[in-house]
């Protein structure tokens, strides 16, 4: 355990109890990965913790967006309460569900309540349950069309759920306690996971390249979600999908083969001489726009075509647009058209050559 002061615990509870109001459901998900060991054996982490237990449903996941660290006032706990058997509200999107189970193990870890241990093990649980026997997982379970049901790596959905599974099936912490058949089970449904996006990596011209946001449960095809996300190759969502098949251990050929397809083409898709220029549009809002540049870090689209490559933009009609100012203000300053996530792949990559070759 990380040794801190006590003027630490009491720095860190004001600031929290003091920011509540102005966090949303994002913060929650962001800081709660990174509270200190020592925190969670404050009053406000019990008190954020009876939040948490409170808002799992009986499906043993959570809801999303929810704002874990506020004060549950008596209005909130009524539709806590009634929330719980709502659920086809249980979900992995947002990092909900793997944010409340790293939270409580991390609280049973400090106090040893065995109330935090039952609802971690019923939250694992779920994401044994909610998981297709193909392997992949969808955004929202238990639910029965839509697009919520397609296997979901949009926003790191399906990743963060394999993230922790791997962490349990390792016996890391703070998954210590978890029971020997939880690992077992968890390594199976990770393995299994890995298949699925294996079968689900894109090819053109029988070569391998990514993945899009999201597949087809069944036919494992590029799938539509909201009208503006059209079937893609993912330059925001590949990355982390790279990441974690370079994170497994002595790999195999079908592995490796997906790695080195994946590099390729984050190599040849990369975009140089570009970056944002923000300013202040005719409507006194801060805007931005693509301007070219020197010597400026390289750029991924979150969207190419899944024929040509061709990075590509969609508003709310889902009409495809190959200019980010085609679309309008509100989707183009409410979205994630551009990143530089590739960055992390090709570095990582190195290193992981240099391990397999070992």
């Amino acid at each position: 355990m990380k040794r801190v002061t006590l003027f630490t615990f009491a720095l860190i509870s004001t600031m929290f109890i003091m920011a509540q109001d102005k966090m949303s459901y994002k913060d929650w998900v962001k800081e709660a990965p990174k509270f200190e060991d020592a925190f969670f054996t404050t009053p406000e982490a019990a008190r954020i913790a009876e939040n948490v237990l409170l808002y799992q449903q009986t499906t043993g996941g959570w809801p999303k967006n929810i704002r874990m660290q506020n004060e549950m006032t008596p209005e909130l706990k009524e539709k806590a309460i009634k929330l719980k058997n709502i659920t086809k509200e249980s979900t992995i999107d947002n990092g909900s569900t793997t944010t409340e189970i790293r939270f409580l193990a991390r609280m049973y870890n400090a106090t040893g309540d065995e109330r935090y241990k039952e609802a971690v093990l019923k939250g694992i649980d779920y994401l044994f349950k909610s998981q297709y026997p193909n392997g992949g997982w969808p955004q929202f379970w238990p639910r029965n069309k839509g697009y919520y049901t397609h296997i979901t790596y949009n926003d790191n959905a399906m990743i963060n759920v394999m993230d922790l599974l791997q962490e349990v099936y390792e016996k890391k912490a703070p998954y210590t306690f978890v029971p020997e058949s939880v690992a077992q089970q968890a390594r199976v449904s990770f393995d299994k996971g890995v298949e699925c996006i294996l079968a689900t990596q894109v090819k053109q011209n029988n070569k391998l390249t990514v993945w899009c946001a999201q597949h087809d449960e069944v036919t494992f095809e590029p799938a539509k979600a909201r009208a503006y996300e059209l079937p893609s190759l993912s330059g925001q969502e590949s990355d982390d999908i790279v990441l974690l098949l370079m994170s497994i251990p002595n790999p195999s050929p079908e592995v490796i083969a997906a790695v080195e397809g994946a590099v390729e083409w984050f190599k040849s898709s990369q975009i140089n001489g570009l970056k944002k220029e923000y300013f202040t549009n005719a409507e006194g809002k801060r805007d931005y726009r693509m301007v070219e540049c020197d010597d400026c870090e390289p750029l991924w689209a979150r969207f190419y075509e899944l024929d040509t490559n061709q990075p590509f933009f969609s508003d709310r009609d889902g009409v495809k647009k190959y200019d980010i100012s085609e679309i309008g203000y509100e989707r183009r300053n409410g979205y994630s058209w551009y990143n530089s996530q590739g960055q992390k792949v090709l570095k990582r990559y190195d290193r992981w050559k240099k391990k397999l070759a070992k």
